[in-house]
């Protein structure tokens, strides 16, 4: 099975689980209801719940929130959102306070400047480890 067929069957079993009839009728009025961008066809809904295209990213989070679904498991399967949870889990527990406020701080930038931000860290990385004698970590101290 395709992609575009397997999220069509994941879209089709949320609207059942959310009490609704998976029609692209239904799909159509209720997307736009809570969308605020340019109203969607019944032919693009429809081609969503035949497993032809899939939605893009701004569309695919209103129907995840629309449906109580979290999105990469609507768009992905299950098995990703678990993955992604775990990992989620086992990384936040292994950061302080500290570390996570400046991560917080990091993916509140526009992207442009995390970009930036991204680019100086990897540039720190690099220059460490080439020194891995120096500083018990591989950091220079001065």
């Amino acid at each position: 099975m395709n992609e575009k067929t397997a999220f069509a069957e994941r879209l089709a079993t949320a609207m059942r689980a959310a009490g609704y009839e998976p029609r692209p009728a239904v799909l159509e009025r209720e997307f736009n209801l809570r969308y605020w961008g340019k109203p969607v066809t019944l032919q693009g809904v429809r081609r969503w719940l035949c497993g032809e295209t899939l939605p893009k990213q701004e569309k695919l989070q209103v129907l995840a929130e629309w449906l109580g679904v979290e999105p990469q498991s609507l768009r992905y399967g299950e098995a990703a959102g678990l993955q992604i949870r775990e990992a989620r889990g086992r990384w936040e527990a292994s950061i302080s306070g500290e570390e996570r406020q400046v991560l917080q701080r990091y993916l509140a930038l526009p992207v442009a400047q995390r970009k930036v931000v991204a680019q100086v860290i990897e540039a720190f990385s690099k220059a460490c480890s080439k020194h891995p004698d120096e500083g018990g970590d591989g950091a220079k101290e001065r």
